[in-house]
Formats: C-alpha cells, sequence, structure tokens
C-alpha cells in the first residue's frame, strides 16, 4: 500500500531541451528575417455578442513586419470603420461592440498577414460567429396520462444556440430531478421512462437549457405527468358499472424490451478522428431492462471506453480509424431481450505528418521544405509563397515544387520568402507558414559565458550550447582547460549543440568548453558541472489502520546532499493538507490527532530540491463500528416464522462479520430487548421463529472486528395470534418446609411463554405408592403453592401444567417430592472405639432405621472431647470437636488425638432438618506416646574439667517419663566430633554437674526424654570448658528460638563473647541426610529470616560464628505452617503502614516543639505570692509604689522576662523552689493582676480560665498537654 516516486530536475531539462531542437535554427532577432505568426485566434471563433470582438494576430520579424486583413477574401480597411481598431505594434483587431457595435455586423471569416521586406505569413482562417441563445417557443403542453407500467418519453426540444445548450431536467424547487436505471435523459435532452409508476405522477417536469457563452438559462414550460395505477383505475370502473358487468383493468403486466432509441434495428454513425464517440441506446420494458454494449468482430478498446447514463450510453474517448465498425447494444430483462446495431465510421479531418519548418541558409547552399499531411479522405497539399499561391507568384529559379516538398538549390539573398502550405479535405484543413531565410553570419554562441549547471549523480547532464551561423557552425567539446576533444560513448552529442553526459558522476564534475566554427569564423563558451548526491527518502510512510479518534503518525526521514536546501510537502490524496490543527507536521514526520473517517486516504510526502524531487505515499484506513443497519422489512408474515431484511450501514473499513438479532416483546416485556439469534455478515435476510401471543419488534445490530454497531431502529411490531401453551414450567420441586406439609415450587413461564392471554397452572399431588388419586388445584400466574396436613416425609408424586385462556398445554411430566422433615427420633446405638495408636482412634456403630429419620439422611456427627491428660492433672477448658461423616457410614477415623490422655464421644445422626439424640457417651483412653523435647537444655559455671547442665521437663510428655538421655562428645577445632558418651538420668531431675571432663574443650550435648514408649526428640547444645584459671571471654551462642510462618521463619539467638563476630545461620531439612545450607547474617544482628521455605515442613537450623576458634549452636527443629488459600498479611510489615507511623511520629514531634517554644515564650513569671515566700532582694529588687517587678516594671508593653532571672548562679534548682514551674504561672490562671497589684499570667496566651492540673513537675510537659497547648 506505499508507493514511491522520484522526479529528477534533469528530466525537466531533457523536455527543455527537446524543444530548443525544435527551434535550434531560430534566428536572433537581431538579425534579418522573415515574419512569423506567433499567436492567432482559433478557427472557429464563437464571441459574446455583449462584448467587444479581439481577433488575435501576433507576429515576429527583422524589420519587424506590418499586419493587414482580409475579410470574406476581400481587403478589410480598418481604417474606415470607427469601430474597428488594431493595437500598436500588433496585428490584434479590437471590434468595439459594447459602444454601439452589433456583433452580427461583424461575423465572417477574417485572416490576418504579416508582411517585412523578407517575406509574408498569413493566418488561419478564423471564423467569427456570435453565440445565440434564443427563446423557447411558445406551445401550449397536455398533461399526459398513462397507464402504470407504460413507457414514456417527455420532449425537451431545446432552441437552436451556438454553440447547442446544455439540457438538464429539474423541478420548480429548482431540484434536479432524480434518474435511475429506470428514468433517465438521453443525448438530445429528452427524458426518458422505461415504465412509470405511481411516485412519477407531478406537474412540473420542467426542461433547463443552459448557454454558457451569453451565460443564460432558458426553461422551458412545465410538464404535467399523471400515472393511473391498476388499484384506482379498477375502483372508478367498479363505481360506474354494475354488479353484472364483467370489469376490471388488466393488472400491470411485465413486457419484454423494446428500444425507445434509436429506431429500428440498425443505424449509421461518423465521427472524426481524435473526437469522442457517444452511442446511446434506451429501452422501455417491466421490469426495467438492462443495457449491454459489444463490438462485433472486436473488443471495446480498453482504458479508453467508459459508460455513463447507467450504461445506457456508450463513450469512447480519442476515437480512431481503428474504431470503425458495428457496435450491438442489447436490452435485457427477465421476458426477453431487443438489440440494435451502430455502424460507426471514422473519418479524420487533415493532421500533420511532416509540417514545413524554417530555413536558414547561407548564399549558394541547398535546402528543402517538406509538408505531408494525412486524412480520411486523403488531403490535398497546396503550396502558397508569401500568401499568393506559388503558381502565380514570382520566379524564383532557385525552388522548385515536387508535390509535397519544396527543392531550393543555390540559394542568394534574394531567395528569402514565408511559404504557405495549407493541407485540406472535406473535414477541415491545415495551414503552416515556414520561411526561408538567407543569410551569411560568423557562429555565434548564444549560451551564457560560465554558466552553471548542477545535476543529480547518475542523472543526465544536458550541457547547452545554443549557438547560430551561417552556415551552421560545426560544435566541438572539450574538458577542461587544455583537456582533449570529447568523443566516445560516454557522450552524446545533440543537433543543436548540447552535450549530453547520460549518467553524470562524481568525476564529470569540471569546466566544460564548447567550440563553434564555420567558414567566417570561430568562437568558444565555457560553462560549469557540478554532481550532487541524489535526495532519499530513507524511512518512507508506512500503511496505516487506525481506530476512529486515535492517533497515527507517519514517518518521512530524508538524506540529501549537504549543498542542497530540500523542503518536504505533505500531501493528502495529491491535495493540499486539511487546515486542520489536528495534523501536526514536524521536522521528519506527519501526525494526525483524534483521526475521523475523513482522514482515510493516501498521504505522500514530497521531498524538493532545486535539482530532484522524491515521494513516498502511504495509505492511511481509518476503521470503526460499523454504522447500524436501516431499513428493516419484515415479509412473509405466518402464525410461527417471519422473514427480516434489511441494509447493512457503512462498515467503515472493517468488514461486517456478523448481524445480531434482538426482539423486543411489547406486551409483555416492553422497552426490554431479549437475543434472538445471530448470521453471517454477507447475510441481510433471516428466517425467524415466533411464538404466539407475542408482540414482536425486532433491531440488527453490526459486528466487526472492531466492535458493535449501534443498534438499527426497530422494525414495525407483529402481534402474533394466541394458541395454547407450548410448554409446562420448569424445575418442579416438592420439599416440605414444616413436618406437616408440601410446598410446590416451579419456575414460570415467560411473557412470550405463554402463548396467549389467562396463563395459570394446574398444580397436581398424590402419595406415591398408595392408591389415591390425583389432588389438583388451579393457581394464578404464581411460582409457588403450598400442601397443608400431610404425613412427615412422605414421598409425592406432583405434576404442574400451564394453561391459558385457550386451553391447557401438553401433560407434563411427573416428579418425586417429600413433604418436610422432622428431627430424627432415634440415636446410633453399639458405639464402639477402637485405639489404634496414641493419636488415631477409630469409631463404629450401627446405622438407624430409615423410619426414624424422618427425613434424608444427611450423615452422622461424631462429638469427641479429651477429658484430661493421664500425665498430669491439670484442669482446661473442655473444647468438644466434630467430625461430620455423609451418607449412610458406620465408622470414621478420629486424628490428631493426644497421647496417653481420656477422651468422651458420642454419635448422633442428622438428615435435613437438623440433627437427632446423641448416643450415650463412650470414654476411651489413648495410649502412651514419646515426649517432646525437653523445654530447655542450659549449660552454665565452666571450670577446668566441669560443666552444670539444668534442663526443664517436655511441654508435652505424652507419657509417664522414665528418664533423661544425655549423650555428649568432644569437638577439636576442625570440628570433628571425638567419642560418643550417654548417661541415664532419673526423671525426677532437673540438672547435673559434669566432671572429669578436658579443660579449653568444647563439646556437644543431645539431651532427650523417654517414657515406655522410646524417646523422644532430642535439643543440642554447645560448651567449652576453660583453659587454666584464667576466666576468658569464650564466645557462646544459646537459646536459639524460632518463629515459623508458611513459607519463611525468623530465628534469633543470644551471642556470649567478644566484638565483632560474624554470624552465619545452617538449615536443612530435619531427619534429612542432605548438606546443610548456609546464610551468611550481614553485620553482628543476632537475628535472621530464612525465606523460600516448603509449607508444612520440619527443619533443623544451628547458628555459629566464623573466624576466631569457629563455633556453633546448639540444633533447633522448626515446621513451617500449612499452605493456605490466602494469605493474611501483616500491617506492621508493610510500607505503607510503615510510613503512616512515621508521619505520626514526625507530626507528635512538631507539636510538642511547637508547644514548648510557646511555653517558654509566655506565662514563666513568678507571682507575688511566690516572690514574697522567696525573696531575694538582690536578685530581683522591688518597686514600693506600684508593687510590680523593679528589673521589668513596663506594664503596657507585657514583654516577656529575660531568661535565667529565677534561676541562681549555681545553675541548679533546689527543690523547694520547683513549685515555681512553667505549670504553676503557665497554665491555669487568668492573665491579670491580683488586688495587691503582683502580675498573674500575663504572658500564659489563655483567655479564659482554665481548672488546675496539680503539681506538676518543671520539665517539659506531656505529649497531651502540648497538643492542648497547642490547640
Amino acid at each position: 500500500m506505499m508507493k514511491k516516486k522520484s522526479i529528477s530536475a534533469s528530466k525537466a531539462s531533457l523536455v527543455f531541451f527537446l524543444c530548443q531542437m525544435i527551434s535550434a535554427l531560430d534566428v536572433p532577432l537581431d538579425l534579418s528575417q522573415p515574419p512569423t505568426i506567433t499567436q492567432q485566434s482559433p478557427k472557429d471563433y464563437i464571441v459574446d455578442p455583449r462584448e467587444n470582438i479581439v481577433i488575435q494576430c501576433e507576429a515576429k520579424g527583422k524589420p519587424p513586419p506590418s499586419f493587414s486583413w482580409t475579410r470574406n477574401g476581400t481587403h478589410f480597411d480598418i481604417d474606415k470603420d470607427e469601430q474597428v481598431t488594431m493595437k500598436p505594434n500588433s496585428g490584434t483587431l479590437v471590434i468595439n461592440i459594447m459602444n454601439g457595435g452589433k456583433a452580427e455586423a461583424y461575423e465572417g471569416v477574417y485572416q490576418c498577414t504579416a508582411r517585412n521586406e523578407r517575406g509574408a505569413a498569413i493566418s488561419n482562417n478564423i471564423v467569427i460567429r456570435p453565440s445565440r441563445s434564443p427563446l423557447w417557443t411558445k406551445e401550449k403542453l397536455e398533461p399526459n396520462q398513462v397507464r402504470e407500467g407504460d413507457s414514456l418519453v417527455l420532449h425537451c426540444r431545446p432552441p437552436v444556440g451556438l454553440p447547442p445548450p446544455i439540457i438538464f431536467w429539474m423541478d420548480n424547487a429548482f431540484q434536479r430531478l432524480p434518474q435511475s436505471e429506470r428514468v433517465s435523459q438521453g443525448l438530445n435532452g429528452d427524458l426518458y421512462f422505461s415504465n412509470v409508476q405511481p411516485e412519477d405522477t407531478r406537474e412540473d417536469y420542467i426542461c433547463y437549457a443552459r448557454f454558457n457563452h451569453t451565460q443564460t438559462i432558458q426553461q422551458k414550460q412545465p410538464i404535467s405527468v399523471k400515472v393511473f395505477s391498476m388499484d384506482s383505475l379498477n375502483d372508478t370502473i367498479a363505481a360506474n358499472l354494475s354488479d353484472t358487468d364483467i370489469y376490471g383493468a388488466k393488472p400491470v403486466t411485465e413486457r419484454p424490451p423494446i428500444l425507445l432509441t434509436p429506431t429500428g434495428t440498425t443505424s449509421n454513425k461518423v465521427e472524426l478522428r481524435g473526437n469522442v464517440l457517444l452511442l446511446e441506446c434506451i429501452a422501455a420494458g417491466l421490469p426495467t431492462p438492462v443495457i449491454r454494449w459489444i463490438k462485433e468482430g472486436g473488443e471495446l478498446p480498453a482504458n479508453r471506453t467508459f459508460f455513463e447514463n447507467f450504461k445506457k450510453t456508450l463513450k469512447i474517448i480519442d476515437v480512431s480509424e481503428a474504431d470503425s465498425g458495428n457496435y450491438k447494444c442489447i436490452a435485457r430483462n427477465i421476458l426477453g431481450s431487443t438489440h440494435h446495431v451502430i455502424s460507426v465510421t471514422v473519418k479524420a479531418a487533415p493532421y500533420w505528418i511532416t509540417a514545413p519548418r524554417n530555413l536558414v541558409l547561407s548564399p549558394g547552399e541547398d535546402g528543402t521544405l517538406i509538408c505531408r499531411a494525412n486524412g480520411n479522405p486523403k488531403p490535398s497539399i497546396s503550396w502558397l509563397a508569401n500568401g499568393v499561391p506559388i503558381a502565380i507568384a514570382p520566379e524564383d529559379p532557385s525552388r522548385k515544387v515536387d508535390g509535397d516538398t519544396i527543392i531550393f538549390s543555390a540559394v542568394q539573398e534574394r531567395s528569402s520568402a514565408v511559404y504557405q502550405c495549407n493541407a485540406s479535405n472535406e473535414y477541415g484543413y491545415l495551414l503552416a507558414n515556414a520561411f526561408v531565410n538567407v543569410l551569411a553570419e560568423p557562429p555565434r554562441i548564444l549560451t551564457p559565458a560560465n554558466k552553471l549547471y548542477q545535476v543529480i549523480l547518475d542523472s543526465p547532464a544536458l550541457i547547452d550550447c545554443a549557438y547560430f551561423g551561417s552556415p551552421k557552425p560545426e560544435i566541438e567539446w572539450f574538458k577542461g582547460v587544455k583537456g582533449s576533444i570529447l568523443r566516445g560513448n560516454e557522450y552524446v552529442f545533440h543537433d543543436n549543440g548540447t552535450l549530453e553526459i547520460p549518467a553524470a558522476q562524481k568525476d564529470s564534475t569540471g569546466t566544460y568548453t564548447c567550440v563553434a566554427r564555420n567558414e567566417l569564423g570561430k568562437i568558444q563558451n565555457e560553462v560549469q558541472l557540478e554532481v550532487k548526491d541524489p535526495t532519499m527518502i530513507i524511512k518512507q510512510p508506512e500503511y496505516k489502520v487506525i481506530q476512529r479518534y486515535g492517533h497515527v503518525s507517519f514517518e518521512c526521514i530524508i538524506k540529501h546532499d549537504s549543498t542542497l536546501i530540500p523542503t518536504v510537502i505533505w500531501l493528502k490524496d495529491n491535495d493540499e493538507l486539511p487546515d486542520d490543527e489536528r495534523f501536526l507536521v514536524g521536522k521528519d514526520n506527519l501526525t494526525i490527532m483524534n483521526v475521523t473517517d475523513k482522514d482515510d486516504g493516501t498521504y505522500t510526502c514530497i521531498v524538493n530540491t532545486t535539482l530532484d524531487s522524491v515521494s513516498a505515499s502511504a495509505v492511511l484506513t481509518v476503521v470503526a463500528r460499523p454504522n447500524p443497519p436501516f431499513d428493516l422489512e419484515l415479509t412473509g408474515q405466518l402464525e410461527r416464522s417471519i422473514e427480516l431484511s434489511w441494509i447493512p450501514g457503512d462498515e467503515n473499513n472493517s468488514p461486517i462479520t456478523s448481524f445480531v438479532i434482538e426482539y423486543e416483546d411489547g406486551l409483555h416485556e416492553p422497552g426490554v430487548w431479549h437475543y434472538q439469534t445471530e448470521v453471517p455478515g454477507s447475510q441481510t435476510t433471516v428466517q425467524l421463529k415466533l411464538s404466539p401471543y407475542v408482540n414482536y419488534s425486532f433491531r440488527v445490530i453490526a459486528v466487526n472486528e472492531i466492535g458493535r454497531s449501534q443498534p438499527s431502529e426497530p422494525s414495525e411490531q407483529y402481534l402474533t395470534k394466541s394458541a395454547n401453551p407450548d410448554e409446562n414450567p420448569s424445575n418442579v420441586q416438592g420439599i416440605g418446609s414444616e413436618p406437616d406439609n408440601l410446598v410446590i415450587t416451579w419456575e414460570s413461564l415467560k411473557g412470550f411463554q405463554s402463548n396467549g392471554p389467562g396463563l395459570q397452572y394446574k398444580v397436581s399431588w398424590r402419595q406415591k405408592d398408595v392408591d389415591d388419586e390425583w389432588t389438583s388445584v388451579v393457581v394464578a400466574n404464581v411460582s409457588k403453592y403450598i400442601v397443608s396436613g400431610t404425613p412427615t416425609f412422605v414421598p409425592y408424586e406432583i405434576k404442574v401444567q400451564a394453561l391459558n385462556d385457550l386451553g391447557y398445554a401438553p401433560e407434563p411430566s411427573e416428579v418425586i417430592g417429600h413433604s418436610g422433615e422432622d428431627l430424627p427420633m432415634v440415636a446410633p446405638g453399639n458405639v464402639q472405639v477402637h485405639v489404634i495408636n496414641s493419636t488415631l482412634a477409630k469409631v463404629h456403630w450401627d446405622p438407624v432405621p430409615l423410619k426414624s429419620v424422618r427425613g434424608h439422611l444427611q450423615g452422622y456427627k461424631v462429638y469427641y472431647w479429651k477429658v484430661q491428660s493421664l500425665s498430669r492433672r491439670s484442669k482446661r477448658h473442655i473444647e468438644k470437636k466434630i467430625l461430620t461423616f455423609r451418607g449412610n457410614k458406620t465408622f470414621g477415623m478420629l486424628p490428631g488425638l493426644e497421647p496417653y490422655s481420656s477422651y468422651k464421644l458420642n454419635v448422633r445422626v442428622v438428615n435435613g432438618k437438623g440433627e437427632g439424640p446423641a448416643s450415650p457417651d463412650k470414654v476411651f483412653k489413648t495410649p502412651e506416646g514419646v515426649p517432646s523435647s525437653p523445654s530447655f537444655l542450659k549449660i552454665t559455671n565452666p571450670t577446668l574439667d566441669s560443666l552444670t547442665l539444668e534442663w526443664g521437663s517436655p511441654t508435652h510428655p505424652n507419657g509417664v517419663l522414665i528418664s533423661y538421655i544425655l549423650k555428649f562428645q568432644p569437638i577439636n577445632n576442625t570440628h570433628e566430633l571425638g567419642p560418643l558418651v550417654e548417661i541415664r538420668i532419673p526423671a525426677n531431675e532437673s540438672s547435673l554437674i559434669l566432671k572429669n571432663l578436658n579443660y579449653s574443650t568444647r563439646y556437644k550435648f543431645y539431651f532427650n526424654a523417654q517414657t515406655s514408649v522410646g524417646s523422644g526428640s532430642q535439643i543440642t547444645e554447645e560448651a567449652v570448658t576453660i583453659m587454666d584459671e584464667v576466666q576468658p571471654l569464650y564466645p557462646r551462642i544459646r537459646n536459639v528460638t524460632t518463629a515459623a510462618a508458611e513459607t519463611y521463619a525468623n530465628i534469633s539467638w543470644e551471642y556470649e563473647g567478644p566484638d565483632h563476630a560474624n554470624f552465619y545461620v545452617e538449615y536443612g531439612v530435619a531427619g534429612s541426610k542432605e548438606d546443610w545450607k548456609k546464610e551468611i547474617v550481614n553485620g553482628s544482628r543476632s537475628f535472621f529470616v530464612l525465606k523460600g521455605l516448603t509449607p508444612g515442613t520440619a527443619y533443623k537450623v544451628r547458628v555459629g560464628a566464623e573466624g576466631l576458634s569457629g563455633f556453633r549452636s546448639s540444633e533447633d527443629v522448626f515446621e513451617t505452617g500449612p499452605a493456605m488459600a490466602s494469605r493474611q498479611v501483616d500491617i506492621a510489615t508493610q510500607g505503607w503502614f510503615i510510613g503512616l507511623m512515621c508521619a505520626v511520629a514526625l507530626l507528635i514531634l512538631i507539636l510538642l516543639i511547637v508547644c514548648f517554644i510557646r511555653r517558654n515564650k509566655g506565662g514563666k513569671y513568678p507571682v507575688k505570692e511566690k516572690e514574697d515566700a522567696h525573696a531575694d532582694p538582690e536578685i530581683q529588687p522591688m518597686k514600693e509604689d506600684d508593687g510590680t517587678f523593679g528589673e521589668y516594671s513596663d506594664a503596657e508593653d507585657h514583654k516577656p522576662l529575660k531568661k535565667g532571672s529565677r534561676t541562681p548562679s549555681d545553675r541548679t534548682v533546689k527543690k523547694e523552689d520547683s513549685d515555681d514551674s512553667l505549670v504553676d504561672y503557665g497554665e491555669g490562671v487568668n492573665g491579670q493582676f491580683n488586688e495587691d497589684g503582683s502580675f498573674i499570667g500575663q504572658y500564659s496566651g489563655k483567655k479564659e480560665k482554665e481548672p488546675a492540673e496539680g503539681n506538676e513537675s518543671s520539665e517539659a510537659p506531656s505529649p497531651v498537654n502540648a497538643m492542648n497547648s497547642f490547640v
């Protein structure tokens, strides 16, 4: 969808060069030469009779020519006619019509002659005719009364004008009458009706004739047409005839085609070569015939054939003799066909094969003038010399006429003349002037010196050397100042002196010298050539598909010669971009914002320099959801089906894939649209199934890849007839809500399913397996009916049948329901418990009789709870657990029991109503199990040869502890383990001193508890005996604890030893023989988070330190939590929560600072009573006259006291002075003077008295007080 075009400036130069070749022997105007006609009016010159007539005749020559005219073959003396003037230095005539002259008086054939001493040139015969626009003749037009289906021709018959007028038909409102295959205008201006329809009835068929030269429009009188339809004719006949008469016009009958124009079966047509051939066939018939054209014995010419006027007109442009032949038009409809053959003959006015060209000869040279023309019939050739037939012209011995050629031999200066060649036949003539100019002139070069030529690399370079001389000079080319003559295939030398380099290269740049010489002299000229790099579009615009209201951008990145300045122009559909601010033209792109449908088209980037031009185009396709369909039509209406058809809307460049049909039931659900069906996008009709008693309206929605269109306008409504219901309610159920009722429910029919008015339901029921009759009741349009007084949980047969005013639906199917349930009456019996192991038991029971269930058996529930632990007497809250076993099961497993415990359980049966009574409690005990690990193991009091061990009993002993097992072994510096020692410790012990150990040795201890079942999980620890009597700061990691979650675990520990230890955490799956995984702890932290753990897995972990002597903690075992469907987010770890808390803390800190500043600024001055109690006359003298402070006595300024005025010189505050605190004076008192004049709270900032806060310290206030003060 992209195209690129490059236009080099050298191609334009080539065109210019060809023109130069034609006029290569143009004589410079400073040399003597015969006249040459340069401009003249057309041969057939139709003028506006209201304006001045200007007849052009311009010529050049040396000396300048004089002009004369003939009119109708005789001399036209312009001096005798005051209305006629000739322009100065010109032969153009101006006939003054606007000041009294009449154009008709100057009608005729004019010819201009331009003459000087070297000859005379003449113009064509110019036929002057004023244009005419006559009025229509008065005529009485009778109304046209025509029967529906008949053909009709309304004749225009315009007045004869010059030139012929343009015909069109309009109405009184100046609106063009619509035309179609049925109604159209012929080439003669008549209006043809292939068959008339009632809508053709009107009284204002008006034919207009527009005369372009006079810019006038003439109007024919309105023509009236009245079409009689068959229905109206039958009504008229029926009103005038008796019932016994046979009456009734024939209905509209279909008719085969007949031709209205042309008439007959054959006709002839003559057209001139080069003109436009127009052939026409218009036919009558019903249905309207279709026209087809063929050429007998050949094909219609490609690229020159067009069909117009609904294929009634065949148009062939630029016809030639090869287009002669028989053309057949065929009119066809379903009843038959007819045809007409037009025999076309193409004639030709004369046209040039070789027109005579000017000759410039030197004295004694030879030459020829050739005049060759063709035509049909073949034209005759005649010669004139200086406007006079050559036969009667003065003799010239150097001249010889040979048919269409004049031969000149050994010409002399007196041989100079202008010769005219006339080629004519019955269809026209050609006249050409060609002079013979005899001159003796040395060479001259007309191309300017040092002219600069610039061309694009690999393009043709055309370097001019325009010259003149007589005899004709010879031209030679050289490159460079001292270059040799240019020869060879890489250069082309043209007759007009031009040097062509077919594909210029970089090394073609330089100076070129042109030398012209003849026998009279020699001359040379230098020119310059520069070769430039071509302009290229290296990133072209690409095809884009964009949705409506989107943005799109086309790129156009260029590369060009650095010495050339490019300009970039964007076009849309080969025209300027719209004047719209949505179009943004950048340096190398075009952006269109908010694309609309009208932006669809081809966008072209054109890059121009002074030497070349390149362009690239891309298509923008704007897609959108389709427009809604329209013109919905309902046909073929039946009781249960109808056909819907529509016309698709514009698909907006994205093909419609499907149509969705929806319907509205205006009777039952007005305003609600329902899906009906969907059809492929190629389909525009659909047969729709209908339901009775529905007032249908339909609408159609078009769908393409972009989306769905807006719905179409609704179709007309169609109400279907009522009928019995076709179906019964669905989802019929019978479920009792109480022990003595049966609730029958169903899904009601939709409105359109009722098939008629008065929709009701017949509800029927009877007890199953009992020989009862059906009980029935008819209810309104509801969806529930309750039957009361039923036995408890008894099966019933139920059916619900729809009916309306027209009858019943088909017999419904029966469903089984049950009356209401009641609680079960009997508890399960023979409950037995079989203890499998210390954590699992199996319970058995006998099923209850089904009759006692009194409902749908849903299963059994086992309630069980732990009474007490047998290993210790501890009161605890009893938590009952419930396990439900679905269906009619008689056993179940109880997992998760605690070892060595006493349990109770009972069993209950469950139905839809609830649970039945419980079975008697059954007691069972679980056997002992292995204990959990000891709660802790501490190693203290290390000496040279002993360690003290302390431990706690297991959290879950799971039986009677019989002993503890202690195992230990030494560890050397390479972490190798020594021999293992095992010690059994009585169960009632909680500490042990190990003696006779090696000094300065690390030991690893394994400690666990035992019951009669076996040993529990062990706890490990490491410790070191001391060396000599010095108490070293031995390193130790102890109290390793874990807090595990689903996929991570927090590991923390305590460290004793020198600083700067580098810790690491090792972990692995408990019981696995895989190597430990190691994680390095950053810094000297005593915690670490293990991540990426597997949920529900037991892990072992230990902490170690690198460096020093190297040591590790004892192992700890933990288990991650089970995988959860969703994880509860810890709010304390959320970034937003931490940020919020930081913001709150910062706000409180700011409030504290503000409050502290305020309290420092005011309310800090002791009152007079304090002064009296702690008087210090040296520090605070008093004035006796007003009782205020002596040092700060300005009561009007209320300035705060200086800091430190009450503080002793030793910077301390005595306890007995602490009553004079900030709070005493800054809060809780009014800013007033007492009766004795002492100052109280003047600077506290309080306007109202506040309650005393009691004794407060003189320190900074609490945050609460600070906030109160701030507020």
